[in-house]
C-alpha cells in the first residue's frame, strides 16, 4: 500500500471532519449575524430622535445644540473649543453633524453642541 504525505479521509476520521465543518459553518453564521446586527444598529442610530434642549435630561446637563450659546455665567468651566464632536460620550466621528451620545439614550446630539458632562475624547 502506497503512503501519501496527507491523511486520507476514511471512516475513522468521518466524525472529526464533520465536527470541523459544523464548527466552521457555525462560525460563518455568527459572523454574518453579527455584521447584520451591527448594520441594523447603525441604521437605527441614524433614525434616532434629535435631542431637544427642553428635554429634562438636557436641561439638567445644560445641553445646548450650539456651543457658542452656552451661558458662561452658569457654566464657567465651558471653553469655546469644547463641543460634542470632541467629547468622549459622542458616538460619531468628529465630522458628523449629529450622532448618538451615551448620556442621552436613544437621542442624537449636535456635533457642535455642548453639555456640562463634556469630557475630552481620549
Amino acid at each position: 500500500m502506497r503512503q501519501t504525505p496527507f491523511p486520507t479521509h476514511t471512516d475513522s476520521c468521518a466524525q472529526p471532519c464533520e465536527s470541523a465543518n459544523n464548527s466552521r459553518r457555525v462560525f460563518m453564521l455568527a459572523v454574518v449575524a453579527g455584521g447584520t446586527a451591527l448594520a441594523a444598529s447603525r441604521v437605527a442610530a441614524q433614525g434616532a430622535a434629535k435631542l431637544e434642549e427642553t428635554d429634562p435630561q438636557a436641561v439638567a446637563l445644560g445641553y445646548k445644540a450650539d456651543a457658542s450659546k452656552v451661558d458662561a455665567a452658569k457654566y464657567p468651566q465651558h471653553q469655546a473649543t469644547q463641543m460634542c464632536n470632541g467629547c468622549n460620550f459622542f458616538q460619531g466621528k468628529p465630522s458628523d453633524a449629529m450622532a448618538p451620545c451615551t448620556l442621552f439614550a436613544g437621542k442624537q446630539v449636535s456635533g457642535k453642541g455642548w453639555c456640562s458632562a463634556w469630557a475630552k475624547k481620549a
